[in-house]
């Protein structure tokens, strides 16, 4: 049965040939008898998993051997918290919001520490703040950005070197969803956070990088299960990981890595195939006379396509079209409307060509 094209926000679509391994392995992984949601994560069975997950991860995104890689639980909405638990001192942190998930970020701080807001695009959030106009505080305990904004579909392309605003202090983003999708310019970064449920596997597994030196600084109200150090000790085995989670990301890890476009290999050929959906889906919607994407064109995400029809009275027969066609999770978030393609890693230039020649023909016929 062919499936169709799955264009959620998150969870999103995991790609399929990992979806036929896991399911292969559900009973006994490698002959072992015990599928890997009954193992000990303790166990040989789930180490071997695990320590393959991370060699494949710190691969994958060239993450220097001074970061270290912690597999963690909560999502994006906890690290909001566990952030500045672990690196604000109880001191000014500074933020830029360009979108919901940045504000979310920005307010839930303010419980932990002083947040002060550096830049915003609020509230169209269509464009990004030039680093040269961020208003930094003098010495802020970090910089936080959320480099891919979900829901409004603005995207970092280069990230800010912060040392040429002549702020010496470490760089945050939370890059949920476009993890993987492009190299990342790890010289740049203080600490990464993201959850997996869009680009890495299914929803349960938060991926945490962060710089060696960043680590045992966590106030004296943060949890010891989010203490970066203590984690980054036990190997994210202090207490019990997400193993399915996991597992299943480790699985992804390996498909990203035989991934081939060109002569290049794991996220270098996502990052040109990312491009190349990217590119045919907007270069419509510009020639299009009935759907409109808002956002500037130099900042626009090659993750999260948000776009609009002119005539909005006709959103609930595209949507329904849509369906019909094999064409899933189309419905833009509630807090903007419209529509949404979010098309990610697992997401083949197939699926958005099906998109577009779907989008043509609802326009002709409307």
């Amino acid at each position: 049965m062919k499936r169709p094209y799955n264009f959620s926000a998150g969870p999103a679509a995991i790609p399929e040939p990992v979806l036929q391994q896991a399911a292969a392995d559900m009973l006994s992984w490698q002959g072992s008898g015990m599928g890997v949601m009954e193992m000990s994560h303790r166990g040989k069975e789930f180490m071997a998993i695990y320590a393959q997950a991370e060699a494949d991860l710190r691969e994958l995104l060239t993450v220097p051997s001074h970061f270290r890689i912690l597999f963690m639980q909560g999502g994006g909405l906890a690290e909001n918290a566990i952030v500045p638990m672990n690196l604000s001192r109880g001191l000014v942190t500074d933020f830029v919001v360009t979108g919901s998930w940045s504000f979310k970020s920005y307010t839930e701080a303010g419980k932990y520490c002083t947040a002060h807001v550096a830049a915003t695009s609020s509230p169209e959030c269509t464009t990004l703040p030039s680093p040269t106009t961020w208003q930094l505080s003098q010495s802020p305990s970090y910089v936080h950005i959320c480099t891919n904004e979900t829901i409004h579909g603005v995207e970092v392309h280069e990230l800010p070197d912060l040392k040429t605003l002549g702020c010496d202090t470490p760089l945050v983003i939370d890059f949920s969803s476009h993890v993987a999708s492009r190299p990342v310019d790890w010289s740049r970064v203080g600490l990464a956070f993201g959850g997996a449920q869009k680009n890495l596997g299914p929803a349960g597994l938060t991926l945490v990088i962060v710089r060696e030196d960043l680590l045992g600084h966590a106030l004296r109200e943060c949890p010891s299960a989010f203490d970066y150090k203590i984690v980054a000790d036990n190997q994210s085995m202090y207490n019990t990981p997400p193993t399915w989670a996991i597992y299943v990301a480790g699985l992804t890890f390996q498909w990203l890595k035989a991934q081939t476009e060109g002569n290049q290999t794991g996220v270098a050929a996502m990052n040109i195939r990312n491009k190349a959906k990217a590119q045919l889906l907007y270069d419509y919607i510009d020639s299009s006379q009935l759907y409109v994407n808002k956002v500037a064109h130099d900042c626009r995400s090659r993750m999260n396509v948000p776009f609009f029809l002119r005539d909005e009275s006709r959103n609930e027969a595209f949507l329904s079209g849509a369906k019909e066609n094999g064409l899933l999770q189309l419905k833009g978030h509630k807090s903007v409307g419209g529509m949404r393609a979010s098309i990610y890693n697992a997401m083949p230039l197939a699926g958005v060509q099906a998109l577009v020649d779907y989008m043509r023909k609802f326009e002709a016929a409307s």
